[in-house]
């Protein structure tokens, strides 16, 4: 039997899904099976504890300030002997001749009419209530005595004191018996300071959990080693054991398990044995089976308790219990499995860890965009945040899929779309549940992207500037910026009439900032005989005529659509629909040979080793609304615009100023 009519039999049989059940749901089947509370406590030294969760109260064997204590350099004194006291007639204390130092104690006492020279830290006197600041007395060196006078050392007061002046009482700050920490407390740099106070050298907290990590599927190649078409880099990994952390706990990396039943059932054995929780991620074996889901499946107690939730992203999802401790098979795709980590996984780690459960911040926005949904799943819509010259906040949804390893990372939260709902129109107002906290960028940039645009953005960042950058297309820039959402709009739009770029589609209400030039033209395969030595205008010929000869074509509303469009002149040649949205995309696919030719720029052609026919140089500029010109963010995007060493880099990377 061959390995495609045994990989149709398993498909054939094959229960993709037990059940598959709301979010709500699966989460109440999950929990009911596990004891979520900490695991467990240990004993750390100070120095190991910062970000751990107390499990037992702190309370203060030892007074803080032990001391009474001086907050201020100056003289120990007698408040009552400071009654009085001003510029003009102040009053004479003898000075006694002993100076306290931190770390000193005392030997004299204040006696009345007298005062001790005191530095801050220094441990109050006996006799002294109250501290004299030195910039408030001037030293004199005869003072009057019964017998007359005497060379005896002595400060004028020129201020009177007040009892309890610039003293640090002794248990001010803690006391002995006082309740210094309660349990349940995160331990930051604060408190490591109030704990070292009291003279903790160690601190009872909640054991964190520690997470067996694996990533599945024979296509995943660990980071720096060689990869070859149709393999992966193991991304999953490396985010899922910095989030593991980030809630909590400890991962445990158990490396790359290969779609094979038996070794996916050691390495969850392994993970069994050596940790409170097994992640897995990934796990479908060429199609023909979750090969994840069988080898869990032979759990009992209660074993799978979910195997598919009606989420998007995340409906693979599949959750399963043994001896009390989690087991959870990730999806396979980057953005699906850290979402998923993050509503599922994320809070049993804060609970076994002792830490609270993370509260969620939400902000009200639009949707300047209509977005359609799948029916019967919540979709969980990742989207970026730009606020517009009204103040309102529109959210921009995240064009990459389940599949993009940038998708969760660069989205500042996601909007919730019911299962009932097919569509939410342009314009709507959706409310987004932030990822972290809401860090709105100094310049938002919202159009066609452009490694030339890397460079001027680069720029900006090291100069301190936070710039968010939506790759939306000329088109969707644009319109983002006749609508006021973004500071800068790159566009190179050609108007079909006069071929002129750009300027044709302004408004009044819009600035068009010269850029720079880039070349345009078809790209293909060195040695290509549909293009070797031809025009653009042959070449694009004989690849229609030619019906094995696949075009890779570009996403409509971009600059480079309109100008292949007008090049084909209505025609429509095998891959015409196929429409990624960058250059590059469109490079990779003609270098991978799954097209054989496309139109993008020069730059990337270079980059891919691939030959290039000149077609167009076309005007990459960048639009300003009027409204924003004189932003500080826009008015230092402009000076690197103009800056000669950033000119230098651009015509470095084959881009004409």
């Amino acid at each position: 039997m061959t390995e495609i009519a045994v990989a149709l039999r398993r498909l054939a049989r094959q229960e993709q899904f037990l059940d598959v059940v709301g979010r709500d749901e699966a989460a109440a089947r999950f929990h009911r099976h596990l004891r979520l509370q900490p695991l467990g406590s240990e004993i750390v030294p100070l120095a190991q504890a910062l970000g751990r969760v107390l499990a037992r109260p702190v309370v203060a064997e030892v007074d803080a300030p032990g001391f009474d204590r001086a907050s201020v350099d100056g003289f120990a004194v007698r408040a009552d002997d400071t009654i009085g006291a001003s510029e003009r007639s102040p009053n004479i204390l003898a000075l006694n001749p002993e100076i306290l130092t931190p770390g000193m104690a005392p030997n004299l006492t204040v006696e009345p009419g007298t005062a001790t020279l005191i530095a801050t830290g220094g441990m109050a006197p006996r006799g002294a209530d109250a501290v004299v600041m030195v910039e408030h007395t001037e030293t004199v060196d005869r003072i009057e005595t019964s017998e007359g006078d005497s060379c005896i050392p002595a400060i004028a007061v020129r201020r009177p004191a007040v009892s309890g002046q610039f003293i640090a009482f002794a248990g001010s700050d803690l006391a002995r018996g006082e309740t210094v920490l309660r349990a349940g407390q995160v331990l930051t740099s604060r408190e490591i300071g109030m704990l070292a106070a009291v003279g903790a050298a160690a601190v009872e907290v909640w054991r964190r959990p520690l997470v067996a990590v694996v990533s599945t599927g024979d296509e995943i190649v660990a980071p720096g080693e060689p990869i070859r078409p149709g393999m992966v880099y193991d991304s999953n990994a490396a985010i899922l054991a910095a989030a593991v952390s980030e809630a909590g706990g400890v991962a445990v990396p158990l490396g790359i398990g290969a779609d094979d039943e038996g070794a996916l059932q050691r390495l969850v054995a392994d993970g069994l044995a050596r940790c409170d929780i097994v992640l897995l991620s990934g796990g479908t074996s060429k199609g023909a089976g979750d090969l994840c889901y069988r080898a869990i499946a032979h759990f009992d107690d209660p074993g799978i308790v979910v195997h598919g939730v009606a989420l998007k992203p995340g409906k693979p999802l599949c959750l399963a219990v043994t001896g009390g401790k989690p087991i959870v098979v990730l999806p396979g795709f980057p953005t699906s499995a850290i979402f998923t980590f993050h509503e599922f996984v994320a809070p049993v780690i804060r609970t076994f860890a002792g830490l609270p459960a993370e509260q969620a911040e939400r902000v009200s926005a639009t949707l300047p965009l209509r977005i359609a949904s799948e029916r019967g799943r919540t979709e969980y819509l990742m989207v970026s945040l730009v606020r517009g010259n009204d103040g309102v906040l529109a959210a921009y949804p995240n064009a990459k899929g389940s599949g993009a390893v940038t998708a969760f990372s660069q989205a500042d939260g996601f909007i919730a779309i019911p299962a009932q709902v097919e569509s939410v129109p342009a314009g709507a107002a959706v409310e987004v549940q932030l990822i972290g906290h809401a860090d709105l960028a100094d310049l938002v940039v919202i159009g066609s992207h452009c490694v030339g645009l890397d460079v001027l953005i680069g720029r900006l960042q090291q100069q301190g500037i936070r710039v968010k950058a939506l790759n939306v297309g000329s088109t969707g820039g644009l319109a983002a910026a006749k609508r006021g959402e973004c500071d800068i709009a790159p566009i190179h739009l050609m108007d079909p009439q006069t071929g002129e770029y750009n300027r044709p589609f302004l408004t009044a209400a819009l600035e068009l900032i010269p850029g720079y030039r880039r070349l345009q033209g078809i790209v293909y395969r060195r040695g290509d005989r549909h293009f070797e030595g031809l025009t653009v205008e042959a070449a694009i010929a004989a690849a229609i005529a030619a019906p094995d000869c696949l075009m890779v074509n570009r996403n409509a509303g971009s600059g480079t659509r309109i100008l292949s469009d007008r090049l084909l002149a209505g025609k429509k040649p095998q891959g015409y629909w196929s429409q990624p949205k960058s250059h590059n995309a469109v490079a990779v696919a003609v270098a991978q040979g799954r097209a054989d030719w496309g139109i993008a720029i020069d730059t990337v052609a270079r980059q891919y080793g691939l030959a290039f026919i000149p077609a167009q140089d076309e005007h990459y500029d960048f639009v300003v609304p009027r409204a924003r010109l004189d932003r500080p963010a826009v008015r230092r995007f402009l000076a690197v615009l103009d800056d000669r060493t950033v000119r230098a880099e651009l015509s470095a990377l084959g881009f004409r100023l």
